[in-house]
C-alpha cells in the first residue's frame, strides 16, 4: 500500500487524482478504486493498477481528514 494526499476530486464525476507521498508521479483516482469517501487534502492510502491509459489509484482509503 502507498500513501499519498487526495489533490483533487470531482464526485459528480467520480475522477480525480492523488500526489503520492513519496515525490512520485500524481496518479489518477477514479470512484470504483474509491471505498471511503475521498475530498481534496484528505491523506489517504491506496494500491495501483497499470491500466492501458495509465496508473490508476485503487482500493483507497482515508487515514485523514
Amino acid at each position: 500500500m502507498r500513501l499519498g494526499t487526495v489533490k483533487f476530486y470531482n464526485p459528480k464525476e467520480g475522477i480525480g487524482s492523488i500526489t503520492p507521498s513519496n515525490g512520485g508521479r500524481e496518479v489518477s483516482v477514479f470512484a470504483r478504486g474509491v471505498i471511503d469517501p475521498i475530498r481534496p487534502n484528505n491523506i489517504v492510502q491506496f494500491d495501483i493498477e497499470f491500466t492501458p491509459s495509465g496508473i490508476e489509484a485503487i482500493k483507497v482509503i482515508v487515514l485523514s481528514t
